[in-house]
């Protein structure tokens, strides 16, 4: 593994909801931990809307002593290369409320999405509508996380019964949640997709369900599907619409029929999730990323596609053990075929399936 230096300010991908966040899960749309003093993840919620002036959010369990960037920009571009807008110091972390001023460019937008990274790789996102929510411009405290709950919810796909239903089996679900159930175009994530149920998730952690394909989306090769519940929690992922089933997010080992195989389980101890970021780039030749958060001892694949894809199919450039886990850099040829591209998908996956983390960068 070439090992370099030079760390700069990441770049990532991945989409919220308004009033929840995402990337995941992305791709999944993810937050990064460096240190072992913070657990779960920085969330931003949109409290309040002053169209074309300002934006008033709520931030929950941020980590301490990181001073944030904040940016707006187009949306659906997760903030990434935004106009920035402010700084936040999170001081002792966790909670607070905070108005930044919408950028002139982006006056008369519809939607907007803003921002929020450190240098030490932690981050957070979310959209808004460009108007005013309420005719109150009192500030609405953003809903706590479960208690004790860590980590990230994730779901597989096990069946598909083609243009009918698909069933999945979450992991690390948080307990005494009631998820909404989305299914939408396939690349929208599944925000703002049709509802198909909601879940009380109950105790947590791991359980089967069924949900039907709507009528809309029944004749679609590859259908979105997202679960997400009122205090922020979500997840999200995407299927063949076709008994394959194949699909985008970390897939549990199953014999289709009435009982699915459980999924991988997670490394004992290990808290969070693994991302990376871009550190530079030799156009058509390398890129060379900086890694924050990996389990021990896993076995990662790394995958390099079309942007877009979230790295998901990309052609194998080689393998990486993580060893001791933490952070480390690398770099990666880029495959012949994927020269000449102006933006390119970047994918690290676990060989169980269960750990996965993916950004794209610009071929320049």
């Amino acid at each position: 593994m070439t090992q370099i230096m030079k760390r700069t300010v990441w770049s990532k991908e991945f989409i919220s909801r308004l009033a929840v966040l995402m990337t995941l899960v992305f791709v999944m749309l993810l937050s990064a931990l460096s240190n072992g003093n913070a657990a779960g993840i920085p969330l931003i919620y949109i409290s309040a809307v002053n169209k074309d002036v300002n934006v008033t959010i709520s931030g929950v369990n941020f980590p301490a002593g990181q001073t944030f960037t904040v940016r707006m920009g187009a949306y659906g571009t997760l903030g990434i290369g935004g106009v920035v807008v402010g700084t936040k110091d999170s001081a002792a972390g966790s909670s607070f409320t905070a108005t930044y001023n919408i950028p002139a460019s982006l006056v008369g937008a519809s939607k907007i999405a803003i921002r929020f990274d450190s240098p030490e790789g932690y981050y957070s996102y979310n959209w808004f509508v460009n108007q005013p929510t309420s005719s109150s411009t009192t500030v609405t405290p953003a809903a706590t996380a479960s208690p004790g709950y860590s980590g990230i919810p994730t779901f597989s796909i096990t069946s598909v019964q083609q243009g009918v239903s698909v069933k999945i089996l979450t992991n690390n679900f948080p307990a005494g949640q009631i998820f909404t159930v989305r299914m939408g175009e396939f690349g929208t994530l599944g925000i703002g997709g049709v509802v198909v149920g909601t879940t009380d998730s109950g105790s947590g952690g791991t359980f089967s369900k069924t949900y039907t394909i709507p009528a809309a989306l029944a004749g679609r090769s590859k259908i979105a599907i997202r679960l997400e519940s009122p205090l922020g929690f979500y997840s999200y992922n995407w299927f063949n619409n076709n008994a394959s089933f194949g699909t985008g997010g970390p897939i549990a080992t199953t014999t289709p029929g009435p009982t699915p195989t459980p999924g991988p389980t997670a490394v004992p101890g290990y808290v969070g999730i693994p991302t990376f970021s871009i550190v530079s780039v030799a156009k058509n030749t390398s890129v060379t990323i900086a890694a924050v958060n990996f389990p021990p001892g896993q076995t990662f694949t790394v995958r390099i596609g079309e942007f877009g894809t979230r790295g998901i199919g990309g052609t194998v450039v080689t393998t990486v053990a993580s060893g001791a886990g933490g952070s480390f850099n690398a770099t990666y040829s880029i495959p012949a075929v994927l020269a000449g591209r102006s933006k390119i998908a970047i994918r690290l996956e676990s060989a169980t399936g269960y750990y996965y983390a993916y950004n794209w960068f610009y071929n320049n």
